[in-house]
């Protein structure tokens, strides 16, 4: 009786480390759901809003002007941010920076992205913090589902107005 229950229990282990494992490489590698908090990329998402993520175009270097990422943040690594990506390395971006990083323009460096959130007034992006590193990248938002009144795909690139080609 004794064996029966050890043999159950290991065999249960065994599915429970199996199926964690799976879930694990599908979040970490394929994507997910994530909950956007904060005003930055108002009006496009909300406080609150429930987005799905996929992780696969960051994995292939398939990261295009306009999409809608979310990074890990480059102030603090323990939070993720959630921005658009405005240009890419070798463009040339033009903003005005409440901090000393631009004078009036500047080129994304090899490697790095240039992030802004949608809402410009309330965002702290890369206007701040300057271009992030790709690797800071952990997927491309593809989804909006929550609310499901505001239920739509996030891949246009409706604010194409803000970078130029170097």
């Amino acid at each position: 009786m004794l064996r029966s229950i050890l043999g159950k229990t290991f065999r249960l282990l065994g599915y429970t480390l199996q199926y964690g494992c799976i879930v694990h490489c599908n979040f970490e590698y394929i994507g997910g759901v994530v909950m956007c908090s904060g005003p930055s990329m108002e009006s496009t998402i909300q406080n609150s809003d429930i987005v799905c993520a996929e992780n696969l175009s960051q994995h292939f270097y398939a990261i295009q002007r306009g999409d809608v990422i979310i990074a890990k943040s480059p102030s603090d690594s323990k939070s993720n941010i959630c921005k658009r990506v405005i240009g890419l390395e070798g463009d040339k971006v033009f903003a005005h920076s409440p901090s000393d990083y631009l004078k009036s323009h500047s080129y994304v460096p090899r490697s790095h992205v240039w992030l802004e959130g949608d809402n410009l007034q309330n965002s702290t992006d890369s206007k701040y913090y300057g271009p992030i590193p790709y690797r800071l990248i952990r997927g491309c938002i593809c989804l909006n589902i929550w609310p499901l009144n505001d239920f739509r795909f996030l891949c246009d690139n409706p604010n194409g107005r803000r970078f130029s080609d170097g």
